[in-house]
Formats: C-alpha cells, structure tokens, sequence
C-alpha cells in the first residue's frame, strides 16, 4: 500500500538504533535513580538480534561499528568522574553560565575520527547520549543535540533534549525546542552538581548518616555545611554531612549541631522535652556523641566550616 503524505518516511538504520538505544536506557536510568553505571553502560543494548555498548572502553566519545557504514555519527559522548588530584579531560563546563554544554574535542586534530563523528551528528541533526561523570563508575545519561561544531576553540556545543522528547525532529521543532530548552540547562548544572555533591559525600561515609548510621542511601541526604550561597560554600565532601532525613531536617532549623570537634550537640530546650522514643533515641540520646566520619582524612569535615556553622547553632 503507497504511504500517504501524512504519514512519518520508515527511519533509517541510523534512527532505529538510536531509538533503540534512547528507549532501553531510559528504561535503565528509571530503575537506578536516573543513574547508569558504567558496567551497564559496557554492556549495552539490544539491537536486531546484536548487543551494542553505550560507551566506548576507552574513549570519550563512542560510535558503534555498525554506524560506520551508516552516515558515521556518533552514539555518545562522556565526562569522566572528577577523581581526586587529576583534572577530567574533558571540562564540561557544567559551573559556567553559558546556556549550553561545551564538550571538548578529543585531543587537538579537528578530523580525527571521534571528532568527526560528532561533527557528523551534528551536520545530520543526530541526537546523542551524554554521560555525566557523578562519581568513578556512575553516571547521569542526557539526551541532546550537537548546536555548534567550534574548530577554533577546538569544542561541540551540546544542549540537553526532555527525557520524553521525540526522537527525530524537524528543523523548524528543533529551533523552536532549542529557545525553550535553552532556559533550562542552568537548572540542569544545578541537578548534575547536586547530584555530585550527594554521591560524593555518601560515598565518603559509606551510606551511612554520620549521626545515627542509618544505612538506607534513599534516607540519607548530603548535607552542606555552609550553604550554597556562602562565599565558601562549595560543592566539596568537606563541606558536606551524609545525614538521613531527621537529623539533616534538625541540622538545618539549628536542633542539632555539630561542632569543630566533631560532637553533637542538641539544643537545650529540646533536651528538657519530654514526648515519645523517637525524641529521646533519634535526639536526645545523641547528645554529646561523636560524629562517624569518613576514613579518608582529606574528606572529613573542615573544622572552620562546623566552627561557623557551629556558632550559628548556639546563637539559634
């Protein structure tokens, strides 16, 4: 039967992969929290009866074998974890303002292969994967487009889609998309350094809250120290407390605090109350205890910072 011209042209090889490969990880991304981890992202997919990775076991960017042969775009591109005394080859640029990602070529020659193969999303308007380093073997994947292909500063301008965006779109949707979603990657790097800071510092304390060890990492929040908005506020372990959500909720309206010594301390007019057992146990009992603190020396809490933050408490 002739196709009508209302109906959608049979997608390529190129977009049956893709929708393939966006369609199974979003399924992926639902069962771990919106993370993947990287052995599941080296394990891949299924595709017309063949397994194919998401990533490449080296490389930043990846591109499938069968997609040589295809119109060669890539399939994803990557930014490592931060790890401890290395800068990540790729700089992301997520603490920027600009309203896009900016993802670096792969070493300086503009047409080595990985290089041109995101150029070539780019050029046939080909969505990729972008996987966001968390923490080393965790990542948060995003779906978005190639903007801008820039030689001189030797860098792809990527700008994320919804997770429930359709996969092929026309140039005019694309144009309208790109103005809408422009407006919201600021909040997108506000997620993706959240996200960090939380793995990060529950990592450091074993998913344990550092005042009770509670040990469910859903309970558990990753506390600042100093705030966001503080000039030393920054999103680091130091300044973090892995709390479940008691003791970050008593943290944050000055019930309890923490001083530079690593002690806790409840304040006084909750310790002269008398109600039930999660009072006395999950509060009052805590009183004067020590804090479970990472192993790592380098990751404990900063005592200038619980000394501030400390003084707030006993001024509350």
């Amino acid at each position: 039967m002739p196709r009508r011209d209302s109906e959608a042209p049979p997608l390529d090889f190129d977009w049956r992969l893709r929708h393939a490969a966006f369609h199974q990880l979003r399924q992926l991304a639902a069962r771990g929290g919106g993370l993947v981890t990287r052995a599941e992202m080296v394990e891949g997919f299924e595709f017309e009866s063949e397994r194919i990775r998401y990533v490449s076991a080296q490389a930043g960017i990846w591109r499938p074998q069968q997609l040589a042969t295809h119109g060669g775009a890539a399939l994803s591109v990557l930014t490592q974890p931060k790890v401890k005394g290395r800068r990540p080859a790729y700089d992301d640029e997520v603490a920027s303002d600009s309203d896009r990602f900016h993802y670096r070529y792969e070493g300086t020659d503009p047409d080595f292969w990985t290089n041109v193969a995101v150029r070539r999303a780019f050029q046939q308007g080909r969505p990729l994967i972008y996987f966001y380093g968390i923490r080393p073997g965790l990542y948060e994947p995003m779906f978005c487009d190639v903007m801008a292909d820039r030689p001189d500063a030797l860098t792809f301008e990527l700008l994320p889609r919804g997770s429930n965006s359709a996969l092929v779109m026309s140039q005019q949707e694309l144009a309208v998309s790109e103005n809408q979603r422009r407006w919201g990657v600021s909040e997108v790097k506000v997620r993706l350094h959240q996200r960090r800071f939380r793995e990060e510092v529950l990592a450091a304390y074993g998913n344990r809250c550092t005042v009770c060890s509670l040990r469910h990492p859903e309970l558990l929040d990753a506390a600042h120290i100093l705030e966001d908005k503080h000039e030393r506020g920054l999103p680091e372990v130091p300044n973090g407390l892995a709390l479940c959500k008691i003791h970050h909720g008593a943290f944050d309206v000055n019930i309890l605090g923490i001083s530079p010594e690593y002690r806790i301390e409840i304040r006084g007019d909750i310790l002269a109350e008398h109600d039930g057992p999660m009072l006395r146990h999950g509060l009052q009992d805590m009183n004067g205890v020590a804090i479970r603190l990472p192993r790592a020396a380098e990751l404990r809490p900063r005592p200038e910072y619980l000394a501030e933050r400390f003084d707030r408490f006993k001024a509350a």
